[in-house]
């Protein structure tokens, strides 16, 4: 790190503390030549993930969105924020250690399944029907018995 006041690159790390919101680090430093303190600050650089949607748009990931489609599916059902809120942590940890910093709207809806099929049937029956865009009652049915058959197993 450069001091300010002579330029001089070599400098020690006199305190270390995360600030308030902790959102970054709070560094006290010394400069090794000419011995004056001065502050820095680190942060967490973070690569936004991009979402490619069904006709080839791009958009960043918004983890808010994704939330209100789950709280959608589960209205009127016996599921916590907290739950969800734990699924679209899991979902977005998922998401970013795969190192792709591109990702398909069809692979948000995929996971997003996975999670509401463990944390409530009919959540997840609501959100596949709009997700896969069920053409007629006949699709719909075909999706039940899916799951009424994984359930017998």
């Amino acid at each position: 790190m450069k001091c300010p006041y002579c330029g001089d690159e070599e400098s020690k790390v006199i305190d270390s503390r995360p600030t308030e919101d902790g959102e970054r680090i709070r560094r006290r430093r010394e400069c090794l030549r000419c011995h004056m303190r001065f502050t820095t600050y680190e942060v967490v650089e973070t690569v936004p993930l991009i979402v490619i949607k069904k006709d080839n748009s791009r958009e960043p990931f918004d983890r808010q969105k994704l939330l209100n489609a789950m709280l959608r599916a589960c209205a009127k059902r016996p599921v916590s924020f907290e739950t969800l809120e734990r699924a679209v942590s899991s979902i977005e940890q998922t998401l970013m250690s795969s190192y792709d910093r591109e990702v398909t709207s069809v692979r948000i809806g995929e996971l997003t399944m996975q999670e509401l099929k463990q944390i409530d049937e009919v959540a997840y029956v609501r959100f596949a029907s709009v997700y896969q865009q069920f053409a007629d009652v006949e699709s719909f049915f075909n999706e039940l018995k899916k799951l009424m058959g994984n359930r017998s197993k």
